[in-house]
């Protein structure tokens, strides 16, 4: 399932978009509660998105190290099971649903904890963003606190976030970040155009994932 980028030259956004964009065609639309029989999460589109999220982290730099390693992670102990069975687990819900009948969706190396924490990392990738599409002359040091706190701090316990605001320091200036995201044939406008494109694709899927997650009741679980 370790799907490598296509095409040379193309950026992990604009590959995200393309992925985003063929779950939109294939989903129904849906209003007010989740329907998670009319509304499946493809487990390894989901898998690959998360993949191309890790690989715009890896540009931030050492700062992302921890979070970094914990997305690898999360995104391995889902690949596994979903390998395991792959016509099984096609749909993440099953997943989700698979280890509420045993009991096991709370426990630290549940899959459904997996999900929940990758689902996190992208709320994460989507705020800085948005910061970013907002004010692209934004103090990265800045931008990447300011997301991090309105996400993932809230469920991070206090060991994360100390060694987050120690590694913080290490964050790229915001010429070397953006320039490290653009593809081979973009400028800063074109860039900034396809982060308003992927946050519009983006935010109404994790908003499922999330109603999903509430459904089961792991919404609010915070880490050790």
């Amino acid at each position: 399932m370790k799907r490598k980028r296509e095409m040379e030259g193309k950026s992990e956004i604009r590959s995200a978009i393309e992925e985003l964009s063929m779950l939109v065609k294939a989903q129904p639309a849906t209003a007010g509660d989740i329907n998670l029989d009319a509304a499946p999460i493809p487990t390894k589109l989901f898998l690959h998105v998360c993949t191309l999220i890790l690989q715009v982290l890896d540009k931030i730099g050492p700062t992302m190290a921890v979070l970094r390693q914990d997305i690898h992670q999360n995104i391995q102990r889902l690949e596994n099971l979903c390998e395991s069975d792959p016509t099984k687990y096609l749909n993440l819900i099953e997943i989700l649903k698979k280890e509420e009948s045993e009991g096991n969706a709370r426990k630290g190396s549940s899959c459904s904890k997996a999900l929940l924490w990758l689902t996190r990392s992208m709320d994460f990738m989507v705020a800085l963003l948005q910061k970013l599409v907002k004010d692209p002359g934004q103090n990265m040091e800045q931008a990447v606190e300011e997301s991090y706190n309105i996400t993932l701090k809230p469920r991070h316990g206090w060991i994360s976030s100390a060694a987050f605001k120690v590694a913080l320091k290490l964050v790229p200036d915001n010429k070397t970040f953006i320039s490290l995201l653009m593809a081979k044939d973009q400028n800063c406008d074109n860039l900034k155009e396809e982060m308003l494109t992927l946050i519009t694709l983006l935010v109404p899927f994790l908003e499922q994932i999330h109603s999903v997650m509430r459904h089961y009741r792991l919404d609010r679980l915070k880490s050790s």
